[in-house]
């Protein structure tokens, strides 16, 4: 499929409706633009980190690491996107779609960057570096694409599971990657600390 984009505006979502991949006008409130325009969102995250860790001249490792990574899951989002804008059976020829194996690479990337890691005795709390923060905003927005995916399961739209087990992986594989930088970084988690019970006032 070639693509030639020659206008920005087209005036046709001025009226509150905007078009599929398959040419269909539904509302821009319809849950599957809902989803699409959320992973648009994350995609948008997923360059910030990208281009956050490239300008990182000290964490050589994670650069040479994950940065590919995250060109190759930017791609995946995209593709992800366009599933999500389509139906089966009006799909073209050769489109791209997120697939099994895609899930089985993220599967080995969190394996591999999680057996370098301590296991944790408390929840994450963001913030301990801007680049686990970036990380952690990614699987942040990776959850909230998730409830969509979820409420259109629940509405009886059409959903491929390979869409829904991409992005509950690839929220696994942020988090792992945040903690997995802050290692890196040599930095200490930020951890959840429980509050301590609120003593008795004297009767």
């Amino acid at each position: 499929m070639s693509i030639n984009l020659t206008r920005i505006y087209t005036r046709g979502g001025d009226k509150g409706k905007s078009s599929l991949a398959t040419g269909e006008r539904v509302s821009k409130s319809d849950l599957r633009l809902e989803a699409y325009g959320s992973s648009d969102e994350l995609n948008c995250q997923v360059g910030r980190l990208r281009a956050t860790l490239e300008q990182n001249r000290v964490l050589k490792t994670v650069r040479q690491q994950v940065l590919p990574q995250l060109a190759g899951i930017q791609d995946r989002i995209f593709d992800l996107g366009t599933m999500l804008a389509t139906t089966p059976e009006k799909r073209w020829k050769d489109m791209p779609q997120v697939s099994k194996n895609d899930i089985a690479t993220l599967e080995a990337w969190i394996d591999q960057f999680n057996a370098d890691l301590q296991p944790l005795k408390s929840f994450v709390l963001p913030g301990t570096s801007v680049l686990e923060a970036e990380a952690q905003l990614c699987r942040a927005i990776c959850r909230r694409v998730e409830r969509i995916l979820v409420r259109m399961i629940e509405n009886d739209m059409h959903l491929d599971k390979e869409v829904l087990s991409y992005i509950n992986r690839l929220s696994d594989y942020f988090f792992v990657v945040g903690r997995w930088i802050v290692k890196n970084q040599g930095l200490r988690e930020n951890l959840w600390s429980k509050s301590s019970p609120k003593s008795k006032k004297n009767e």
